[in-house]
């Protein structure tokens, strides 16, 4: 059963010797492991079932009827070799953990923005963020203010050039594309991009607008200095260098 398991989860590599170099294990063992003739020793196991995102039942049940609730819907086999294999190489140089100031114009007034705090945090090798929407921002849309309604969170995916995120809130009620791309600057601790949002295209408001992140790390002085000033402002109330980034006077192209 192991054997015809691993054959099956090998498939989404690009290659055995590419396999077996991730997972490093020599070339002529793995394949002694796909034969049948070999069983890995509980520590190799244990690579084997976190590298392929299952467990140790694949010595005994066949890899379908194993769930694949745990590895997460982006690691389905289904979108795996699309979305979801390449999730490990967004590591913690790329886009680390801790919080993040956000900041994007208002999609219903071109003449306020939104800022906010997100807090980026990773699980069983997957990146996420979480965030809650503004109280202002709920008010004028005729929802609920309670935290479980503005609560928002996303999976973050590795882009060639910077990083993805799909956003959205409890129950999808609402969702947004993130794309961001890391700039070069003194504390190199800013990504811009742009979000999206889900609505149809006679909707009030625009549906793209660039967006800032800035990272905090986990400094309490800027974490709450940004949670105190959450919600709606003016331009003159942004940084310079944040009006800057946001091309403030320049249409989103």
């Amino acid at each position: 059963m192991l054997g015809a398991n691993l054959r099956q989860l090998s498939q989404r590599a690009a290659s055995i010797s590419a396999l077996c170099r991730d997972l490093g294990i020599n070339r002529t063992q793995y394949n002694r492991y796909l034969a049948g003739e070999s069983f890995p020793r509980p520590d190799v196991l244990h690579r084997i079932c976190t590298y392929f995102g299952v467990d140790a039942r694949i010595l005994l049940e066949p890899v379908e009827l194993i769930s694949s609730s745990k590895v997460g819907l982006l690691n389905h086999p289904a979108v795996a070799d699309f979305v979801g294999t390449d999730i490990r190489r967004l590591s913690e140089n790329d886009f680390p953990n801790g919080f993040y100031r956000f900041i994007r114009r208002s999609f219903m007034d071109d003449a306020r923005f939104v800022q906010g705090l997100i807090y980026v945090f990773r699980e069983d090798g997957n990146v996420f963020l979480r965030g809650f929407e503004a109280r202002e921002a709920m008010q004028t849309q005729g929802l609920p203010t309670d935290p479980d309604t503005r609560e928002f969170r996303g999976a973050v995916l590795p882009q060639e050039d910077g990083i993805a995120a799909l956003v959205s809130r409890r129950g999808a009620a609402t969702a947004s594309f993130n794309y961001l791309a890391r700039i070069p600057s003194f504390e190199n601790n800013f990504w811009v991009g742009y979000v999206t949002r889900t609505v149809r295209e006679n909707v009030a408001g625009r549906r793209v607008e660039r967006l800032l992140y800035e990272y905090l790390d986990r400094d309490t002085s800027k974490i709450f200095k940004v949670a105190r000033s959450a919600g709606f402002c003016g331009e003159d109330d942004l940084a310079p260098f944040h009006r800057n980034l946001l091309k403030v006077e320049q249409d989103f192209s």
